[in-house]
């Protein structure tokens, strides 16, 4: 009998505390590694630079906005390279579709910004790994803010949108892929 009231206390409990939500990032579009969709054209390399699918689950409670990046850490500069930068993401807002990131297409989420990329344009730029050196890894990662609006202009410095984002992250997720082929 103590045992069957103790369940109850148990799940009682559970259920007026709430458990934590675990946001968890997912893609229609992203494997292990990447493929020509998700290579820059440009800089010497031949893809089609369409932005993946995003969608994400679990959002955490305070979350007022979103973010996502796209960062390869492993770029021979000493500070990495950022692919994508898009923020201001209302938090209703659950999934960017393949292509969001493409300038002409007008498929982001009403008021999300893109900020400028190391390639020096307010857009999705894809993988472009140097012929010589290591596999490159790209993280792509989704944000839980706990404000509406960055306060920072497309034209932002990509570490300054970066210093932003992680003073303001509730959770994040992110999916890593890989480029193994030399542009």
């Amino acid at each position: 009998m103590k045992n069957i009231i103790g369940w109850f206390l148990i799940l009682g409990l559970s259920s007026c505390i709430g458990f934590a939500e675990n946001l968890t990032l997912t893609s229609n579009d992203l494997k292990g590694q990447l493929t020509n969709k998700q290579v820059y054209n440009g800089f010497g390399c031949k893809g089609e630079n369409i932005s993946p699918h995003l969608s994400w689950t679990g959002v955490p409670k305070g979350t007022k906005s979103f973010a996502v990046t796209v960062f390869d850490a492993d770029a021979p500069t000493g500070s990495g390279w950022w692919h994508w930068l898009v923020f201001n993401i209302d938090s209703k807002t659950t999934s960017l579709v393949t292509d969001a990131g493409n300038l002409n297409t007008n498929l982001l989420p009403k008021n999300a910004i893109q900020s400028k990329t190391d390639f020096g344009s307010a857009a999705f730029g894809g993988s472009c790994p140097p012929k010589v050196g290591k596999i490159h890894q790209y993280t792509f990662t989704v944000f839980a803010l706990d404000i509406k609006d960055l306060g920072l202009k497309k034209d932002a410095n990509p570490a300054l949108v970066g210093f932003m984002i992680n003073q303001h992250t509730i959770q994040k997720a992110s999916i890593v892929s890989y480029n193994t082929k030399k542009q």
